[in-house]
């Protein structure tokens, strides 16, 4: 495994803790999502794992990204381009908003807005999930903006 993946928690314990077989893309995968700073494709993390010299298909990552997420060890958000994209969920994440950029597609969570506080429905509804998403454009996209119409002036 490449040196780069520095994960903050011990994936092979939180797999364990989860009753999971500790495989090698189970291992990788859960240390990518963790190290990660923004969401990530299923090809995102495909193209890093082969960075990383992991060996894996297709087929073998969708299954891990399904029980990390069964687990809640990982979490998904359907991006613009309705491509999953996911996140480290955490062991116990709680509901929160996404911000997705219009741009490069990027999805961050907003885990300090809560999609479920402050709203009440008609009586006798009942929410089974909520999703919370804000578009615009992430700071590097800004940032390439910025760059681009100061160069043009």
């Amino acid at each position: 495994m490449s040196a780069t993946l520095h994960p903050p928690r011990n994936s092979a314990e939180l797999i364990a803790a989860h009753g999971g077989r500790i495989t090698r893309t189970r291992l990788a995968v859960l240390e990518i999502l963790q190290s990660s700073g923004h969401s990530l494709s299923h090809d995102d993390l495909a193209a890093r794992l082969s960075a990383a010299a992991v060996p894996h298909d297709r087929v073998t990552l969708y299954r891990t990204l399904d029980w990390l997420v069964e687990q809640g060890l990982a979490h998904r958000i359907k991006g613009p381009d309705r491509a999953w994209r996911f996140n480290f969920g955490g062991e116990n994440a709680a509901p929160h908003a996404h911000f997705h950029c219009d741009r490069c597609g990027h999805v961050l969570c907003l885990e300090s807005v809560r999609p479920d506080e402050g709203f009440a429905l008609p009586e006798g509804y009942r929410p089974e999930r909520t999703e919370l998403v804000f578009h615009g454009t992430c700071a590097d996209c800004g940032r390439q903006v910025g760059r681009n119409e100061a160069g043009g002036s």
